[in-house]
């Protein structure tokens, strides 16, 4: 089958959001929601969740899943907003779910913002598998693990359409970085040769678009990568791409929302703890020469 897609675009992080839909029963899953945070002034809002949830009350679908393909590092995830709004226009509180392999970033991340095991108890309903399968209404689901960008990534097959959150970009813009904690351009490269085996006519929905000269787009058919992709296309050898990726990789910055995505995201979407004064802080763990005392 093939699953009704609706696409929104959240400008300040080129972050594609979707709402999969089976057409027939009208139940839906949301994909890699965004919380609006704005980092010079600490300002989180819920809007884009709740133009999200008018949009699919005003469709009358019935959000059965919020899926997240991956912890982001780029921006923080919606998810638990949108499973809040469940006695506005949300109804059911639908279960939040992530690849199982969560806990390795978990692991990573959490010490250095002061997180404990019990930090992370119950941040997420249910654990996406490798070789999962489910249903969205009467359209089959396979849930694969895409690792490399992250080693949670998650591929998420509903029908003909496959949510390939970061590991693979439109054509031209290529794949994404490999050097966070537990990353690795081999195993991107291995996710993406799993991509490319699945058949000429699926379609890949990317979880972002930096488009240069042209409009912002989030699909693209396998074919098109197989031919056209600028890191992996025309039977790109995994020690070009590997070798590639790395240089590249050298050359990027920490993302500009990291510290606050994770320290949301590693939980669920839930903002840090109050301290007894009632204040909620992101922390930045400082780097470089700390010595001025």
């Amino acid at each position: 089958g093939s699953p009704l897609v609706h696409a929104f675009f959240d400008t300040p992080t080129s972050t594609w959001t979707f709402v999969v839909v089976d057409p027939n029963t009208k139940k839906a899953f949301i994909i890699d929601s965004v919380l609006d945070f704005d980092p010079a002034s600490g300002h989180i809002s819920t809007k884009s969740a709740q133009a999200l949830a008018a949009f699919v009350h005003e469709k009358g679908y019935t959000v059965t899943r919020i899926m997240e393909t991956h912890v982001h590092a780029d921006h923080a995830t919606g998810a638990l907003a949108l499973k809040q709004l469940k006695d506005q226009i949300l109804p059911g509180r639908p279960p939040i779910f992530i690849g199982r392999k969560v806990s390795q970033v978990q692991q990573s991340f959490g010490p250095q913002y002061g997180f404990t095991t019990q930090d992370f108890e119950n941040s997420y309903d249910g654990y996406l598998e490798d070789g999962g399968t489910l249903d969205l209404g009467e359209i089959s689901v396979r849930t694969c693990g895409l690792p490399g960008h992250t080693p949670d990534s998650m591929g998420i097959l509903i029908g003909d359409s496959l949510f390939a959150g970061d590991s693979i970009f439109l054509p031209d813009v290529g794949t994404a970085r490999a050097d966070f904690p537990g990353g690795s351009a081999t195993d991107l490269y291995s996710s993406i040769q799993h991509i490319l085996q699945l058949g000429g006519h699926v379609r890949v929905f990317s979880g972002h678009d930096y488009p240069v000269n042209r409009e912002k787009s989030c699909m693209s058919l396998i074919s098109d990568h197989v031919s056209f992709n600028k890191h992996v296309g025309n039977g790109t050898s995994e020690e070009d791409f590997r070798s590639m990726r790395e240089a590249r990789d050298a050359t990027l910055g920490t993302p500009r929302l990291l510290h606050a995505s994770l320290q949301i995201n590693l939980r669920g979407g839930r903002i840090p703890p109050p301290d007894k004064e009632g204040r909620r802080f992101i922390r930045i763990p400082l780097t470089g020469d700390l010595r001025i005392l």
